[in-house]
């Protein structure tokens, strides 16, 4: 990330200074001389100083911290403070404002002001000349998840916050929110807590401080802006770290497992080998000196987190995981999920809109390039394995053919642009999930397209490349001009495909793209996990009644078949534990690891009728598509997948 010197105007306020306010200044001073500011004079206005802020974990009471905006004196008699509504990446409705209690406005003789509450993120305060600071308090949202985040009950979890003794995700949306008049202040943040704790964040420390007693210590951080306050998480607590570099990059994986199932030195291994095999396929692109993972893994106990998956930054990442994976599990996990996150600071965060340079986080527009921003980015992660050898042909094109099934369960009819840009609105908002599926295809096919126009010289990552040189971080493009100039920079047919499939709804014909590299597609009996089959996942939920139950796809599972599993048998525990839908995404998370010879109870309902599995598990099979090389295939098809698949 980079430190925009333009906005370094302010230093700490000088009103009622005491002896630690006095350091602060002169410690924000250095960093404007740093920043080679000619301003040299203290003042107090608000304007002029960053926007110190608190945050105090030795003094959580009843699961909630609390927070201290102190940010200098205005001149305009009514400010606005706002928390987030939404946040870059997430796609949906967070409202951290849901979060806040007892919001306090104090003036400077320590009186209470009045405050108008205008929604559920938004408050304004008149009279605010005499506006000393801000106080609240804010609970976590990890312990309040129903689907974690998914149908907008809550934040999403990797977006999420928590609060306990002896963990903190410090997701700052969160907690710290910002002023209207003051979009383009700088930030000081002293996170205070308990000196036995573990702390990790990429933001600037500019400090570290203990109490008089060594129990507890102040560090204190510097955000040029308010974007880098949202785009810095920190974890706090009892916490497993292991530092390492990954050629030039120091690689801070801080994991909390609640009941030490996990370490970090067990995943070590595979982030290592992971990210050198990003770095080698990324090349040049990969210019962070540090990139932070924070895992936390969930217990699936009453108050943990249940939307797993994961959130990118610039230079990090929260990662949300269930602890009861075996390690080959949570590695494959890690793999996919911090791979995909990492690989997005080739997009959006180096070639974005206008919509995402200048994001609105109480009233956000959307580009009409998820396709790119999510599709291009999760091909990426599963087209590096391959093509620098981390699975074989046959692991990664069952991932693909996984993606085109489950994607035709979507609209595959839908403009892909309209649908981004009006992401939050349904019908579009429940085929998101589709950028993960339909999106990385998009990808993969103008990654052929480029590969066979250019006798394998250029791809889908040569371009984005391109689009970096062109753009980077701090100049985004126009959203309604990407394609017409990917078209000037690529080839007629990349400009054709995108105008039909990604603009217009125009279902793909993959196997046209497969045979451009030499392939054919055929049924074959494959094995398959015991959550899905050839078409996808084998379960439905009815949101009504709260009840899980096996779709029409749990006839192509030989292993269920065989048990005599039928359509809408409801499934009401597995091994002794209820399936509900609060739970329902750790538990078939737990399912999907099962093993060959592990002794299962499941109990189903049949038209009111108890109906008992009860045995151990053998290989699971289903049919399938399958992609083998075309035996027939022309020397340009065979160099177009050479080029393709490094194979």
């Amino acid at each position: 990330m980079v430190t925009d010197c333009s906005f370094v105007r302010r230093i700490q306020k000088s009103i009622k200074l005491t002896m630690k306010n006095f350091l602060s200044i002169i410690a924000a001073g250095t960093l404007l001389v740093a920043c080679g500011s000619s301003k040299s004079t203290v003042n107090d206005l608000a304007t002029a100083n960053p926007i110190s802020t608190a945050i105090n974990l030795s003094a959580v009471t009843n699961d909630k911290a609390p927070v201290t905006i102190n940010p200098g004196r205005f001149i305009q008699e009514t400010v606005t403070y706002r928390l987030p509504k939404v946040i870059q990446g997430t796609y949906s409705v967070s409202d951290f404002g849901k979060y806040i209690d007892d919001f306090k406005a104090l003036d400077y003789d320590g009186n209470e002001m009045a405050v108008t509450k205008v929604d559920t993120n938004t408050w304004t305060i008149a009279n605010a000349t005499n506006l000393d600071k801000i106080t609240y308090l804010v609970n976590d949202t990890f312990d309040q998840e129903v689907n974690g985040g998914i149908g907008g009950d809550v934040p999403f979890s990797p977006a999420g916050t928590n609060i306990e003794p002896d963990n903190y995700v410090l997701n700052l949306q969160g907690f710290i929110g910002y002023f209207d008049t003051l979009k383009n202040a700088q930030y000081s943040l002293d996170v205070t807590a308990p000196a036995s704790f573990e702390r990790t964040s990429a933001l600037q420390n500019t400090n570290t401080t203990s109490s008089a007693d060594g129990t507890q210590i102040t560090t204190s951080y510097f955000a040029p802006r308010y974007f880098d306050i949202t785009d810095n998480p920190m974890m706090y607590g009892k916490l497993d770290v292991e530092e390492f570099m990954v050629g030039d990059i120091k690689i801070v994986l801080s994991v909390y497992s609640p009941n030490q199932v996990h370490t970090a030195a067990s995943l070590k291994e595979t982030i290592f080998k992971m990210m050198e095999a990003q770095k080698s396929y990324l090349g040049a692109i990969n210019s962070t000196p540090r990139y932070d993972i924070y895992l936390y893994l969930s217990d699936g106990s009453e108050g943990s987190p249940k939307g797993f998956g994961a959130l990118e930054h610039h230079t990090s990442t929260v990662v949300v995981l269930g602890e009861n994976s075996s390690k080959e599990r949570l590695a494959a996990s890690m793999t996919d999920v911090v791979a995909h996150e990492f690989f997005h600071i080739v997009t959006p965060l180096s070639v974005h809109s206008e919509d995402v340079h200048y994001f609105d986080y109480s009233n956000p527009t959307f580009s009409k390039h998820l396709w790119m921003y999510e599709g291009v980015t999760e091909y990426f992660a599963q087209h590096f394995q391959i093509y620098e050898g981390l699975v074989d042909n046959d692991t990664y094109f069952a991932t693909v053919n996984q993606k085109i099934q489950t994607s035709k369960n979507m609209d595959d009819a839908m403009s892909f642009t309209v649908m981004s840009e009006n992401v939050l609105e349904e019908p579009y908002a429940s085929n998101y999930y589709n950028v993960y599926m339909k999106g990385a295809l998009i990808g993969m096919c103008v990654d052929i397209l480029m590969r066979e126009e250019s006798d394998g010289q250029r791809s889908m990552l040569s371009l984005m490349k391109e689009l970096s040189a062109k753009y980077g971080k701090e100049k985004p493009f126009v959203d309604d001009n990407l394609i017409s100039e990917i078209t000037a920079m690529t080839y007629p047919s990349v400009g054709e495909f995108l105008n039909t499939h990604v603009v217009g709804g125009t279902p793909i014909d993959y196997d046209v793209f497969f045979e451009k590299a030499g392939l054919v597609s055929g049924e074959a009996t494959v094995p398959t996990s015991y959550i899905q089959s050839g078409a996808g996942f084998i379960f439905d939920a009815d949101r009504e009644k709260g009840q899980i139950k096996f779709s029409d796809g749990v006839k192509a599972n030989s292993f269920w078949t065989e048990q005599g599993a039928m359509p809408n048998d409801i499934i009401k525990t597995v091994n002794g534990q209820a399936l509900t839908m609060e739970n329902a995404q750790a538990m078939l998370g737990g399912m999907f690891q099962w093993k060959e010879g592990d002794a299962i109870n499941v109990v189903l309902e049949r038209d009111g009728k108890e109906v008992v599995v009860e045995t151990k598990l053998t290989p699971a099979f289903t049919t399938a598509k399958k992609l083998m090389e075309n035996e027939n295939a022309t020397a340009k098809q065979i160099a177009t997948r050479k080029a393709w698949l490094k194979s």
